[in-house]
């Protein structure tokens, strides 16, 4: 449930309860604007909004306790993956192809895995194995990620990843299935909206690769911590995101030098396997 999404929830919980939106605001000490304001997802209310609002309609401890819990994760902007996790990780797949499906340009910083619209089925199934799912939810996920991918053809967007070396080593599925990987990144390469740069080992670097985070039409971040998805929206941050993009994005090889690296790898890898 997004901010707008909350908003909206909040009035049908108001009308469903008949209490006037001028009675409940004035229970919640707010203005009737600024209730407006939150039930069509104009404004982003706090958790004390939240917990003033439902007082005032008179809902249960039970539905209360459920929507602060979604008003808080709104108002830092994160949402834990324990709550993703809950709504099902194979639907949060799903919203992401959304939000892929709207947006026109994509730039995506990524320091230790390749990132999903790139994997290969192999290497999919070893990421999402690692997050003690049940088989369903295993394979309704992985089908959901590879559903996600049709994006990668379509030529109106402009998708733009950068990676760093060790994303290309890490020892995720075996030589010949990294092998395999790799040669996926060299064939997406070569599409003409798709830029695939590698930041390599031996590059002077001018910033650091503290973490994943993907930027959505230059309007939104999506960041990946440990314990939670955070979203950024706030146009200086962004701003910040976009900026270390570029500086990666400056320092990594790209075309053919790309292509090169990738391909030594590739055959590192295949040279481990013939001896295996």
């Amino acid at each position: 449930m997004n901010r707008g999404q909350l908003g909206t929830a909040l009035r049908a919980l108001r009308q469903a309860s008949g209490k006037e939106a001028k009675t409940v605001a004035r229970s919640a000490v707010m203005s009737t604007s600024k209730l407006s304001k939150i039930e069509t997802g104009k404004a982003a209310p706090s958790p004390v909004d939240v917990e003033r609002i439902l007082t005032a309609i008179g809902v249960s401890e039970e539905v209360k306790a459920e929507y602060l819990e979604v008003a808080r994760a709104a108002a830092t902007e994160a949402t834990a993956w324990r709550l993703i996790r809950r709504m099902g990780v194979h639907r949060a797949q799903e919203q992401t192809r959304s939000l892929e499906a709207q947006m026109s340009a994509l730039r995506l910083f990524q320091p230790a895995l390749v990132p999903g619209l790139l994997q290969t089925p192999e290497y999919i199934r070893a990421i999402l194995s690692r997050h003690d799912l049940g088989d369903d939810v295993l394979t309704g996920t992985i089908s959901a990620r590879i559903d996600r991918q049709r994006v990668l053809y379509d030529p109106s967007k402009e998708l733009h990843f950068v990676i760093t070396e060790p994303v290309l080593r890490w020892r995720i599925v075996s030589a010949a299935r990294m092998a395999e990987q790799i040669d996926r990144l060299v064939s997406l390469s070569r599409l003409p909206h798709i830029d695939i740069r590698v930041v390599p080992l031996s590059a002077a670097q001018r910033d650091i690769a503290n973490h994943a985070f993907v930027i959505r039409d230059d309007r939104t971040v999506t960041v990946e911590t440990v314990h939670a998805e955070i979203v950024v929206t706030d146009p200086r941050d962004v701003a910040m995101y976009v900026q270390k993009f570029e500086r990666f994005a400056s320092s990594a090889l790209a075309g053919e030098d790309m292509r090169l690296l990738l391909e030594h790898i590739r055959d590192e890898f295949l040279r481990e396997q013939e001896t295996a």
